[in-house]
């Protein structure tokens, strides 16, 4: 935690006009709050569909952000013959609420995706369906599409299925205490001391992950520890710079939700179906990582190699954890962003370089991406046996659409995390600080602060500079409504 000073800007209006700006529809129309006000809540009713299996009395779980109430997913495990465990993944069922073509779906497909300013949040969905209708909240009932996986002692997955169940998610869990729990010896948190047999199945789930992430590694996915600054407000107003850490916690939900949106796109295969991918192409720069790798004492082979890479980036974890994280944000940076793509059952497609798989898709947020829950629909028409929801080209131009403005919310959450950088560096003009830098482009050349981790421009002494450089700049000058930030290089 980083203390600063406060601010009297209106950082809540800045990022609404920076949304605005952007693209971005931050109000629900009136037609779709129509929609809304006529929804039922959908409780489980008295008696179940029998597509739909009762899986109320398992121990389910959640674990995402203290403050979180969109909560899209829920988990399970149990240990079976031979040692082999069992994970279920429940997806919220958004597409029950939000159907094609109504008015409610049009705003969410204007949008694509929830935005996280870290002053304000801009949901997709209405919050009385993302956080209360849809939400696989605590000691509630709710419909979901499951993701029923076995995997076996070395992490390989033998056997999945998709299919519809109740559910009641009996611990909703923060991944602050829970991760102190697992890594620190706390206490475990009394939502897990509350419900008898909750603590094994924890630390069941955390197992499981490890088997996943394990088997992933073996086949070159990448690891990557990325520094996650959250703004502390009071009455509207920064006060603080919380960065977030990796935990057990959070390795228990990624890996579970990359395990689940690999079987969603087995399963969308398998069925014969078409389905919205999740691809990261083959890094362009992929010079420029073989440079970096070379400044540490390493090889890397000339091509792009995920192996190769995977392997480096271990080295590198065990031999300097301490700076691994500003290695991490310099691959990230050359990697590249990911985009959506339309697959065909049975075509090829360069598949998630840094994952390394070729079947990838997203859908594990129904509620915060609309990627997501156009992929629930296509799952649900396959397990209905029905009519496909989307023809090609319109799953084409949805991908279009969602690719633009998931990296249009990319810019506007960067901005709003240099606006509130640049309120708490105001009164450090001059001083001198460690970097490192995150980009060269056309506009110039950007650089993140070691300590406190955020962005500006080198404004002077930027020549030569290239992404994954170390250096030393110092503070010019601060805009903070602007969210500019001004570096000139030390030396």
């Amino acid at each position: 935690m980083t203390k600063k000073h406060t601010s009297a800007l209106d950082l809540r209006a800045i990022a609404r006009r920076a949304v605005i700006d952007a693209g971005f529809v931050p109000d629900v129309p009136p037609a779709a709050l129509s929609e809304l006000q006529a929804i039922d809540s959908k409780r489980i009713p008295a008696g179940l569909d029998q597509s739909v299996r009762d899986l109320r009395s398992l121990l389910w779980s959640s674990i995402d952000n203290a403050e979180s109430r969109d909560l899209d997913q829920v988990e399970y495990a149990e240990r079976q013959a031979g040692d082999r465990i069992r994970i279920m993944i429940g997806i919220a069922d958004v597409a029950a609420c939000v159907s094609k073509g109504s008015a409610l779906d049009a705003h969410a497909a204007r949008n694509c995706t929830s935005l996280y300013t870290g002053v304000e949040t801009f949901p997709m969905l209405p919050e009385q369906l993302s956080t209360d209708l849809t939400s696989l909240l605590g000691d509630v009932d709710r419909t979901a599409v499951i993701i029923d996986l076995v995997i076996n002692d070395d992490g390989e997955v033998t056997s999945n299925d998709v299919y519809l169940a109740a559910l009641h998610n009996y611990a909703k869990l923060a991944y602050g205490p829970v991760g102190a729990w697992l890594d620190q010896n706390s206490p475990a948190p009394p939502p897990i001391t509350s419900v008898p047999g909750m603590e094994d199945q924890i630390r069941l789930q955390l197992e499981a992950a490890r088997r996943l992430l394990a088997q992933r590694r073996q086949n070159g996915a990448l690891h990557f520890e990325t520094l996650e600054v959250t703004p502390v407000l009071s009455d509207g107003q920064v006060i603080d710079l919380s960065v977030t850490s990796h935990s057990s916690a959070r390795d228990i939900i990624e890996n579970f939700m990359i395990a689940a949106n690999i079987a969603m796109a087995h399963f969308l295969e398998a069925s014969g179906s078409l389905s919205l991918r999740r691809v990261v192409r083959t890094p362009e720069r992929w010079p420029r990582i073989v440079e970096i790798a070379a400044s540490l004492g390493e090889h890397l082979p000339g091509e792009p190699d995920a192996r190769a890479l995977a392997d480096f980036m271990a080295r590198r974890k065990a031999a300097d954890p301490a700076h691994f994280p500003d290695l991490s944000l310099a691959i990230v940076k050359l990697l590249g962003p990911g985009e959506y793509t339309v697959e065909a059952p049975g075509t090829a497609h360069e598949g998630h370089f840094g994952l390394a798989l070729r079947d990838y898709t997203h859908s594990t947020a129904p509620n915060r991406r609309y990627a997501d829950l156009v992929t629930q629909r296509l799952v649900k028409a396959v397990i209905a046996k029905g009519p496909a929801p989307y023809t090609e080209d319109e799953l084409a131009a949805i991908a279009a659409r969602c690719t633009e403005r998931e990296d249009a919310a990319r810019k506007v959450e960067r901005q709003m995390r240099k606006v509130v950088a640049a309120v708490m560096l105001s009164h450090r003009i001059g001083e001198e600080f460690n970097a490192i830098v995150t980009g060269v482009t056309p506009k110039g050349t950007f650089a993140r602060l070691l300590a406190p981790p955020v962005d500006g421009r080198v404004v002077r002494g930027e020549r030569g500079l290239d992404v994954g450089d170390k250096v030393r700049v110092r503070l010019v000058a601060t805009e903070p409504e602007r969210g500019f930030i001004d570096f000139e290089r030390v030396g």
